[in-house]
């Protein structure tokens, strides 16, 4: 099916979804998807494996679980996301009645990523269907077996609520020219531009998910232990190739080589000796992205990086080693570049205020992590800083706490997701005003010397 003629089928169905898709229909439809799920849990595995080597345990708790949590939590406070709710009213505004009555914005579109492709399809969709929106979904085509499989789940929902559309970038420019109500879209800021600006011509609003370098800031007082299993792991998982993953350290001088020595054996305890071999280590998703990695490391070394772990690159195996870099300089591509693969540089630093100074100089990043035990060097950080969410001691929890909004701010995204905000997202909160007694006749022309004085009174009581 073409995007244009999936967006006609969905919209042609919408007055009745406003009228007939309430909160049941919703919760129903969140648990077809959720049993969908569970029962291609095998071809999921097998999918992720294909397309991008992920371990099952891996694809269990970052691709699986995510969907089915947000469905639960969802099935849990609806009703309650749903209500009609009351406003009280303001001193002007006396003798009327107010209410904010959520409404669905409509037809939505669904742009997903290849580097969690189920999760980052499946799990805004259930934020829309809460919502009481029709969706169409459009999966990466570089996670091309992922992709199917997310056709053949989405086909278990009742009809006129979901439709799968695949294909590469033509079909994304076609989607993109449809007005559609809302678009959410999670990938790379330079494609968020394009994705906002076709929004634009349409007055639809947006969702960006994007990302950028989520820089780490060990501070003197860190346990140097807990960071490097925290980084390793943050940085690591699928490869490095996660949105919100650990993308530089800044590490005290005086703490560099105990926190290398502490995050080498972190890197081995996960991984072995050779992660090639492990089964716990996932791979790059394509030969493109291994040449793009490849040029970061050259470029870096051609200009005095120092390599300390790992850049073992295998290209018929799309493998790059976890890597270590430090001497990095602010003029090498892997310091200005998104890195989203397993390098990471670890900068030494003098002054933390230089290290705030410079986080500050770049892009607003989607995630921003310290490790310290100092509450007021941590306040320190989190205030003058600006970043989509801060991880304290830890890293990329934060995604899946759903009692918290996920987003960025300027570059890093727009808006946010999950649990509550979710909903938001795909919702319109319409303002209903009622007149019961109020005074507002008394202010009618024609007007005259007492209503001058009135309007005196009023400004005098309101203003």
């Amino acid at each position: 099916m073409s995007g244009h003629a999936a967006f006609d089928r969905l919209k042609a169905g919408e007055a009745a979804r406003r009228r007939d898709f309430g909160l049941e229909a919703r919760r129903a439809a969140l648990r077809a998807l959720a049993a969908s799920i569970r029962a291609h849990e095998a071809e999921i595995m097998a999918a992720l494996a294909q397309d991008l080597r992920k371990p099952a345990v891996e694809v269990r708790l970052t691709e699986i679980v995510p969907v089915l949590a947000e469905i639960r939590h969802t099935l849990h406070h609806l009703r309650g996301w749903m209500r009609v709710r009351r406003v009280r009213p303001t001193l002007a505004m006396l003798g009327t009645r107010a209410r904010l009555r959520p409404e669905p914005k409509g037809t939505t579109l669904i742009i997903a990523p290849w580097n969690y492709p189920l999760s980052l399809s499946l799990g805004p969709l259930v934020s829309a269907l809460a919502a009481g929106c029709a969706a169409v979904v459009k999966p990466s085509e570089m996670a091309p077996a992922t992709a199917a499989l997310i056709g053949r789940i989405v086909a278990d929902l009742p009809e006129g609520l979901a439709e799968v559309v695949e294909g590469g970038v033509e079909v994304a420019t076609e989607l993109l020219a449809q007005p559609f109500d809302h678009m959410f879209f999670t990938g790379s800021p330079e494609v968020g531009k394009v994705v906002m600006a076709a929004a634009a011509k349409h007055l639809g609003s947006v969702t960006l998910e994007l990302g950028g370098k989520s820089p780490v800031i060990i501070g003197p007082g860190a346990d140097l232990t807990r960071a490097a299993r925290m980084i390793a792991w943050g940085k690591f998982a699928n490869a490095g190739q996660t949105c919100i993953a650990p993308d530089h350290v800044f590490v005290p001088r005086t703490l560099q080589e105990p926190f290398l020595t502490a995050l080498r054996d972190q890197i081995a305890a996960m991984y072995g000796a050779d992660p090639q071999t492990s089964g716990s280590f996932a791979r790059i998703i394509n030969a493109r992205h291994v040449a793009r990695l490849a040029g970061l490391l050259d470029d870096a070394r051609a200009h005095g990086a120092e390599l300390v772990q790992g850049g073992d690159l295998r290209e018929d195996d799309l493998y790059l080693a976890p890597t270590v870099l430090t001497r990095t300089t602010p003029d090498m591509a892997v310091e200005t570049e998104e890195l989203f693969g397993p390098i990471l540089p670890v900068i030494a630093y003098d002054d933390l205020a230089a290290v705030i100074a410079r986080v500050n100089a770049g892009p607003k990043p989607l995630a921003l992590y310290v490790f310290e035990k100092d509450r007021d060097l941590i306040e320190t950080v989190t205030r003058d800083t600006s970043s989509g969410a801060v991880g304290v001691n830890v890293t990329l929890a934060h995604y899946l706490h759903l009692n918290l909004p996920f987003g960025g701010i300027g570059n890093s995204g727009l808006g946010a997701a999950h649990g509550i905000w979710g909903f938001r997202a795909f919702s319109h909160e319409k303002p209903v005003l009622e007149d019961r007694f109020s005074s507002l006749a008394l202010l009618m022309p024609p007007y005259g010397s007492a209503k001058e004085r009135l309007a005196r009174l009023v400004q005098k009581i309101l203003g």
